[in-house]
């Protein structure tokens, strides 16, 4: 889904206009087909990329992991803010998670609900900083992702002796190897490509589509992105919606530490080192505006698969990771220009109609 507010110093001619932009409106469809399309080229140049267990399940398991990153990169941007820590995040919460079941025995779920209390704990303090001080998010997420750098690595350091938690719990291990398969009904089973872990990727996209979709905190928070004086004025708490989006956006970043240390089976210090290009990647790509104001939660799921699909696609064909950074780095080019284009579309379109 496609959640904006338009911005109210915008004409009805420009709103319209926009509205009428072929791109916008089938942004999504062209994500889709662009996916589709790209999946058959590249298992056609390499058959192999169509192999369910061995290319598709992990591209699937890295594609939910990182969905889940880009939609807490996502609630960020809702607000006209950004979370460059959503890395550092994810290892600060993955870092309780495997504190606990180390140390504390906790199961596979306590262990995940401290995860999350933990992100969601260090993003409430960094949104309580940007709206109590008035600083850029830039700033204050900068910093609070080298202070979670140092952090991070000291504790395990202090903690463990390998600089990672392994002790697994019950569950954890179906988590990473389990797909759709393994669950029947009857003799209907599901997909093998298709990972149990996406279940928490699903989950996130629910409650993301209908707070933005259905609530009135998530318009409050769209509002917010799209014109922050004006949302004061009309009496919304904007220092409390920010707050409120930070404090998911670290939720959904611990989730996401989760989700990678399920997949790779450890609790270390450089989970989510990774992060900071994704993140950014699947929630522009899908739709949502670095300047606030207009979200898509399965435009991100669309974004982050299409990026998915080049990387793999590309390795299969022998691209080198340097290249394929390049690559990657030049789609996010084109991916900031979208909204600079729509806007010099829509004011010509306005120019010939006046």
């Amino acid at each position: 889904m496609t959640t904006s507010l338009s911005r109210p110093d915008t004409v009805p001619e420009e709103r319209a206009a926009s509205h009428r932009m072929p791109f916008w409106v089938n942004q999504r469809l062209g994500l889709f087909v662009l996916v589709i399309a790209l999946s058959v080229l590249f298992g056609v140049l390499r058959p192999a990329f169509l192999d369910e267990r061995l290319v598709l399940f992990p591209l699937l398991r890295d594609v939910a992991t990182l969905t889940v990153v880009a939609l807490a990169q996502m609630v960020a941007l809702s607000v006209g803010h950004m979370n460059l820590a959503v890395g550092r995040m994810a290892a600060f919460g993955a870092m309780f998670a495997g504190l606990g079941y180390d140390r504390l025995g906790l199961p596979m779920q306590a262990g995940l609900l401290l995860c999350l209390a933990a992100g969601a704990a260090i993003g409430a303090v960094t949104g309580w900083l940007i709206a109590r001080t008035g600083v850029s998010s830039f700033v204050v997420t900068l910093a609070m992702d080298f202070a979670l750098l140092g952090l991070v690595s000291l504790l395990y350091s202090a903690l463990t002796e390998d600089a990672a938690f392994t002790t697994r719990p019950s569950g954890i291990g179906e988590l990473r190897s389990y797909s759709l398969a393994d669950i029947c009904v009857g003799p209907i089973c599901g997909s093998p490509a298709v990972p149990q872990i996406a279940q928490f990727t699903v989950l996130a996209m629910l409650g993301l589509g209908f707070l933005y979709g259905c609530t009135r905190i998530g318009r409050e928070l769209l509002l917010t992105g799209a014109n922050p004086a004006a949302a004061e004025l009309s009496g919304i708490p904007t220092g409390r919606r920010v707050l409120l989006a930070h404090t998911l956006s670290g939720l959904l970043a611990a989730l996401a530490g989760f989700m990678a240390a399920a997949g790779t089976g450890t609790f270390r210090a450089s989970i989510g080192d990774d992060f900071m290009l994704p993140s950014f990647l699947g929630a522009v790509l899908g739709g949502t505006l670095l300047t606030g104001g207009v979200v898509s939660v399965l435009g991100t799921l669309l974004g982050t698969a299409l990026v998915g699909v080049i990387r793999k696609g590309l390795d299969l064909l022998g691209v080198g990771l340097e290249s394929l950074n390049i690559y990657l780095g030049c789609v996010l080019l084109l991916a900031l220009s979208a909204d600079r284009i729509r806007s010099v579309v829509s004011y010509r379109k306005v120019v010939r109609s006046t």
